[in-house]
């Protein structure tokens, strides 16, 4: 079964989230949760473990730390991802979602919709951009990319 079925964001050290924040969380662990697909590949420097995975991820030392069990809480992997590639789509994402926040609010469903294309195009970047740097690490497929980037997107916003 190569997938999560847990995930746990450390986010001790991080200012409590806005309630947009929070919402975004829960409805991406849940959907990550319900569906999604995970494999760590075959490495010659360690054996494989195999899934369903728990998955606790993290930001420390400025770096976005995946570490990955079995549901038996044997050691899978850890790999820790540079947050560069991140910064510029998780501000940009930032912006947008702010913009569309204040555009449920005020302006008319046309309106909203072209801000909300905006906010899946700068989403479908990011998860390009997680599935690229997890290349050799672990592999996932778009929708999963997609979420994890909206945890991602969660742990920069107090870090």
């Amino acid at each position: 079964m190569s997938r999560i079925s847990q995930i746990q964001l450390d986010d001790r050290n991080l200012p409590p989230p806005t309630a947009e924040i929070e919402q975004e969380r829960r409805v991406a662990i849940y959907d990550l949760i319900e569906e999604n697909s995970f494999t760590l590949p075959a490495r010659t420097d360690r054996p494989t473990v195999d899934g369903p995975y728990h998955l606790d991820l993290a930001i420390r030392d400025k770096r976005l730390v995946f570490d990955v069990a079995s549901e038996e809480g044997e050691k899978a992997a850890e790999f820790h991802l540079s947050l560069s590639p991140f910064r510029q789509v998780v501000k940009d994402y930032y912006q947008i979602c702010e913009s569309y926040f204040s555009a449920v609010k005020t302006l008319p469903p046309s309106q909203i919709e072209t801000i909300d294309m905006a906010r899946r195009g700068i989403h479908n970047e990011g998860s390009r951009v997680l599935q690229e740097r997890l290349e050799g690490k672990a592999e996932v497929d778009t929708d999963t990319a997609r979420r994890l980037f909206t945890l991602i997107c969660v742990l920069h916003f107090g870090g």
